[in-house]
């Protein structure tokens, strides 16, 4: 029997058996090693991604003491700071505010102006895999591609974004359950120098404002959008992360689904016009974001378990997006899927608000890696990275 283990590789390799298994057992379920309650049906996800007597924050309504949380330690102040200024951990009236802010720079004409950017790198940066004779799809294309792409909208220099990935994992490494302590020495270092940095942006960026992102929320706080500068900073580093993470573990989790699917590539490769439908099944069949944690702020009942106000409810991505209720032959491969409502970005107010741009970077390197490198194959089984909540591979070897 599958039982649900974070911590076990082999559930880490393939956690979907035993989602089937927590979705047999019932609607919702507690689990004592994180203090959690498991969510694992898509109905269930879906509806208390909209819910809104749930939080990713409590703090706009209580102190901790009063939600029944240990606060977390001091010298984690520095990881807290930067989390917690940002919108995806803000609740409304905040989260309002500062989404309304940044959603400028995602309009879908916005993003539209982006494509000829964003397929002509990822043209240049399969072309440099191919006259390799292959590579490491992770590095040579996967990250380069959405980390650019951000950084470009950001107004990040060229010189200044080999640190941006390295900070990135390192500030990710807290989003896992139960993270070591090591992790969070790691993610607090990473926290403080990305903070540093972008301070000094921000201040050169109000001497000199250049047409991205940064200067954007500069110019809107001072035609009196209330914006702090702690925000901007954590507003800065949730788009970096959030913008490429899920793209960079899509790419590698997409491609290494394909080469297991031989059929299904051999189907892509055929027709080029099942790229839009083949990077929504990619995306439901192995999530790169398997768990999305939210707080009760007040009680609620699901299949007659009360939950009470100060737990932590896991809506399990993964499993929901592999429940038999709402998708036919889940554990299928389907590239011409059409009902797929998947849930890989999550929905209700903290939809993710890059979705249309981590669509058109997933369609471009997808589109050269076809045109460029139709002879594709997998050079050596990979190794999958050992987190859990945010799935991806540590690298993934190709030939050409």
């Amino acid at each position: 029997m599958a039982a649900f283990d974070p911590w076990d590789p082999t559930f880490v390799a393939d956690p979907y058996p035993a989602y089937a298994e927590l979705r047999a057992k019932g609607r919702v379920r507690y689990f004592e090693p994180t203090n959690q309650w498991l969510v694992p049906h898509h109905a269930d996800v879906s509806a208390l991604l909209r819910e809104r007597r749930l939080g990713r924050t409590y703090l706009h309504r209580f102190d901790h003491e009063d939600f029944g949380r240990t606060p977390p330690p001091p010298e984690h102040e520095p990881f807290h700071t930067l989390n917690d200024h940002g919108m995806l951990d803000l609740e409304p009236p905040d989260h309002t505010r500062i989404r309304r802010l940044v959603s400028k720079a995602f309009t879908p004409r916005t993003v539209e102006q982006l494509k000829p950017y964003v397929s002509e790198l990822a043209g240049d940066l399969v072309e440099r895999l191919v006259e390799k004779g292959g590579g490491d799809l992770l590095t040579d294309v996967a990250e380069p591609l959405p980390v650019a792409v951000i950084a470009q909208m950001l107004g990040i220099p060229e010189a200044d974004r080999a640190p941006l990935r390295p900070w990135s994992a390192d500030i990710c490494g807290m989003y896992e359950l139960n993270p070591s302590e090591e992790t969070a020495r790691r993610a607090v270092q990473a926290s403080v120098e990305f903070s540093d940095y972008l301070r000094e942006l921000i201040a050169e960026r109000r001497e000199q404002p250049g047409d991205d992102l940064i200067s954007g929320l500069i110019a809107a706080h001072d035609e009196g959008d209330r914006l702090t500068e702690q925000e901007m900073i954590s507003t800065a580093v949730l788009l970096l992360n959030a913008g490429h993470e899920a793209t960079v573990n899509a790419t590698v989790n997409g491609w290494y689904a394909l080469f297991r699917n031989p059929a299904q590539l051999a189907a892509l490769r055929a027709d080029h016009s099942l790229i839009p439908s083949a990077i929504e099944e990619l995306m439901r069949y192995d999530t790169p974001l398997q768990l999305f944690e939210r707080w009760v702020l007040d009680d609620i009942e699901i299949d007659g378990t009360t939950i009470p106000r100060g737990a932590e409810i896991a809506m399990l991505f993964g499993s929901a997006n592999h429940d038999p209720e709402v998708f036919r032959d889940p554990e299928r491969l389907d590239l011409t899927r059409t009902e797929n409502p998947h849930i890989s970005f999550s929905a209700g107010i903290h939809y993710c608000i890059g979705a249309p741009l981590a669509r058109i970077e997933l369609a471009a390197s997808m589109t050269a890696l076809l045109e460029k490198a139709p002879a594709l194959s997998l050079a050596q089984e990979p190794v999958r990275k050992p987190n859990f909540v945010i799935r991806g591979l540590q690298g993934l070897d190709v030939t050409v």
